[in-house]
Order: structure tokens, then C-alpha cells, then sequence
């Protein structure tokens, strides 16, 4: 097993020189950014997965998720009764669960957190923990303080990280723009991380752990991949200055749960609607897909699969391997990396769930490593979301956000892969933290 880890490590190069290879200033790299960010990544792992007081912590964080998510049914449970029972559970009354349904338990779960998000803002606690972050990344990195306080929200927030450098979008170099949208992609949101741990639970017991410190670990990947591909070649106006995060605070607590849990309905209806529509066009190009290539099958005597997600498999098939995978299980894990791309994350974590109650994984790494490796908004759905997001509060920078939302996907996507790496190289079959 330890041979995988090495090949773990040895993909964080790999992915390296992809990115070189894509940059649009070859000989000029920010080779201090780029140290500091694998510097943190090992550090922060290394807390993480091998000094013992850091796994206990991150066990009782995963502890203390599964409560507060056993908590967050209480109203689920009050409005669909049965249906929001999560698999396995049984409710006062002796009414076993119907099993898992995404809308009653996942989805439904995303009202609470937001709720409960909104008012760690309002007591302080969040904006403290952001600032925090971003001070580490302005002062080792000397990169603006704009962006990395942006990059900072991300590991907490999803796409409305954007609003708390809102005074400094307009103003934003191309790199500094680059930076905000990969951040954006490459981390997940702590509101829509319960749907994952809600997916993921019954079969991996300390998922919510491994979410947070994915979460975690791709904040400096996603500075690292966005500085390769586009470096920076002007001077950002908050170069090296800390600067305070922009939000309104609500006026009371109880304001703030309600604009809280609004905001969560607005940001389920966005996500039913984009499942719905993805899912459902991609069954159309399958459905021509499949009707071309099975003809091609049959006149050639082959046997590929001409699906969207299997073809992308063919594509990521070595990439699995890369990141440390199992040959026997680097098929499986490269149709969740490549379905992942346009079928969205959330999607992709039902199917690993899936494949972990078939037993379709061989190795228990696959699965650690699955996991990181997915956990970023890096679709193409995300290119329209950010984009179009930040461009409603920063039109001037329109035309600069669209002609590199592209590229801050594919930077986005080696970020969570190097987050996978970073997973993959120090897994331990014996950490409780990797129990599965």
C-alpha cells in the first residue's frame, strides 16, 4: 500500500507540469506562491492525518457535523415525516426510513446550515476565521489581499465568497480574477457539504471530516493552479495589504436566520433546476451518442461506451491512476472524476455512495481519494454560476470573467486532483480517520 502513497505523491508533479503547460507566462511563475502553497498543504495534512491530536480533532469535527445534521432533520422530519427519516434510522414512533431521497434529507438539510451559517456571521465567528486565513496567505504568498481573502470565504462559503471583496472586483487584475473564480470551483460550500455527508454516511462513517479537510487543503491548491495558469503580470492595488471582509450584517439574530434560510431556498431551487436540466440533456446525448456508437460498435467489432461519462472516463483513466488509484478500481473513480465535470459533484457523490453499497471500489483508498478528488464545484455548470455571479455585481470586468471561466475550470479541476494527491500520499489503512 505504501507504493499507491508514493504514486500519490509523485502526481502533485505531474499536475505540476500540466499546469505549466497550459500557463500563459511560462517564465514567469510567482515561485514563492507556489512553495508556501505545497508547504501549507503538507502542513495542513500532516496535522490532519498524522499528529494525533490534529486526527482526534478532525474525528470530533466529524462527530460534531453528524450531530448537528442529526439536528437539521429534526424540522425535516416535522414537515415529510418518513420520507426525511435517513437510511437505516428508525423516528419515536418506530417508523423505519423509506431510504435515501435527495430532496427530503439531502437538499433539505441546506436550509439549516445556511440558517446556521448565517448566524455564526452575525456573532462574529466566521468573518474571524476568514480574515484569519487570509492574513496566512497575504503574508506568505505576497499575493493581494483581495484575492486571498476571497480564497479564504471559499473554504467556508460557495459563490457569494465573491460579495466580500465586492468594493475591490472592479479593479481586479486578470490574475486576480482567475484566482476568485478557481477558488470558487475548486472548494464546496459547508451548506451544500451536508448533502454529500447525507449521501456518503452509511457507508463512510467519518466523511464529514474528510469534506472539511479537502475543503481545506484546496484553498492553497486552487491559488497554486490559478497562478500557474495565468500569472500575474500587473501589480493588484491590494498587493500585500489585509484587508476586511464586505457583508451587510443583519440587524438581529433572528434576521439573520430568516435571511439565511431564504437565501438556502433560492440556492435549493437553483440546484434542482440545474439537476434537472443537466441530467436530463445529458440523457439526450446519450441517447445519440449511444445510437451512433453502437452502430460503430457493431460495424468495427468493438466495445466502447459512447456515453458522455464513459468517454470522459477514457480521458481520466489515467489520471486516476496518477492521483494514486488501483488499476483495478481506476475505471470506476475516472467516470466520477470525468461525469463530475458535467454532471455536477452532487451527482457524483450518489454514485460513489452507490458503488460503495455494490462494492464496486476494491481498495479503501479509492474511495479517501474519490472523495477529495470530488470535492470541488469544478462542472461546467459552475463556469456559468461564477461567471455569471460575479459579473452581476462587477459588470465592468464582464468581458475579462467570460473569456476565462475556461480556464479557471481546468485549473479548478487539477486543484481538487492535487487535493486527491495530497489524500492519496498520506493514507493510512490503520488512522481512524481513514476507517471505513
Amino acid at each position: 500500500m505504501q507504493s499507491y502513497n508514493l504514486v500519490s505523491l509523485s502526481g502533485i508533479p505531474v499536475l505540476l507540469f500540466i499546469a505549466w503547460l497550459l500557463s500563459s507566462d511560462k517564465r514567469h511563475l510567482n515561485w514563492r506562491l507556489i512553495g508556501w502553497g505545497l508547504a501549507l498543504q503538507f502542513t495542513f495534512a500532516a496535522f490532519i492525518f498524522l499528529f494525533p491530536p490534529g486526527v482526534k480533532v478532525f474525528v470530533w469535527l466529524n462527530d460534531i457535523v453528524v450531530a448537528v445534521m442529526d439536528s437539521a432533520t429534526a424540522g425535516s422530519k416535522f414537515v415529510f415525516g418518513r420520507l426525511a427519516l435517513p437510511p437505516g434510522t428508525v423516528d419515536e414512533s418506530g417508523a423505519e426510513s423509506l431510504g435515501f431521497f435527495l430532496a427530503f434529507q439531502g437538499l433539505s438539510s441546506i436550509v439549516f446550515f445556511s440558517a446556521l451559517i448565517a448566524i455564526l456571521y452575525y456573532v462574529g465567528i466566521m468573518p474571524w476565521l476568514v480574515r484569519s486565513f487570509a492574513r496566512i496567505f497575504t503574508k506568505l504568498m505576497k499575493i493581494s489581499g483581495a484575492e486571498s481573502l476571497c480564497v479564504s470565504s471559499n473554504i467556508f462559503v460557495g459563490v457569494e465568497s465573491s460579495l466580500t471583496v465586492k468594493p475591490h472586483l472592479e479593479n481586479m487584475t486578470r490574475s486576480e480574477l482567475m484566482t476568485v473564480l478557481t477558488a470558487g470551483m475548486a472548494t464546496v460550500s459547508s451548506n451544500v457539504l451536508a448533502v454529500y455527508v447525507f449521501s456518503l454516511r452509511e457507508h463512510f462513517p467519518t466523511i464529514a471530516a474528510h469534506l472539511i479537510s479537502a475543503s481545506l487543503l484546496s484553498a492553497p491548491a486552487a491559488l497554486i493552479m490559478s497562478k500557474i495558469i495565468l500569472p500575474e503580470s500587473d501589480t493588484p492595488k491590494t498587493l500585500g495589504i489585509n484587508i476586511k471582509p464586505f457583508y451587510k450584517k443583519d440587524r438581529n439574530i433572528i434576521e439573520a436566520i430568516i435571511n439565511g434560510a431564504n437565501d438556502a431556498v433560492r440556492l435549493i431551487v437553483g440546484i434542482v433546476a440545474l439537476l434537472i436540466a443537466f441530467l436530463g440533456l445529458l440523457a439526450l446525448v446519450n441517447l445519440v451518442l449511444g445510437g451512433i456508437g453502437g452502430k460503430i460498435n457493431e460495424l468495427a467489432g468493438i466495445g466502447i461506451d459512447w456515453s458522455l461519462e464513459g468517454l470522459l472516463s477514457y480521458i481520466f483513466y489515467p489520471v486516476a491512476l496518477v492521483i494514486g488509484i488501483p488499476p483495478a478500481d481506476a475505471g470506476e473513480v475516472a467516470k466520477l472524476i470525468g461525469g463530475r465535470m458535467i454532471v455536477t459533484e452532487l451527482s457524483a457523490y450518489q454514485t460513489l455512495a452507490q458503488f460503495l453499497a455494490d462494492g464496486a471500489l476494491q481498495h479503501g483508498r479509492s474511495a479517501v481519494i474519490s472523495a477529495y478528488a470530488l470535492c470541488g464545484f469544478a462542472h461546467v455548470a459552475s463556469v456559468a454560476i461564477f461567471v455569471g455571479g460575479i459579473s452581476a455585481i462587477a459588470p465592468k470586468s464582464v468581458h475579462t470573467l467570460s473569456k476565462i471561466g475556461m480556464r479557471a475550470l481546468v485549473a479548478a479541476t487539477l486543484a481538487c486532483l492535487m487535493t486527491a494527491c495530497i489524500a492519496g500520499a498520506f493514507y493510512n489503512e490503520g488512522s481512524i480517520l481513514f476507517g471505513m
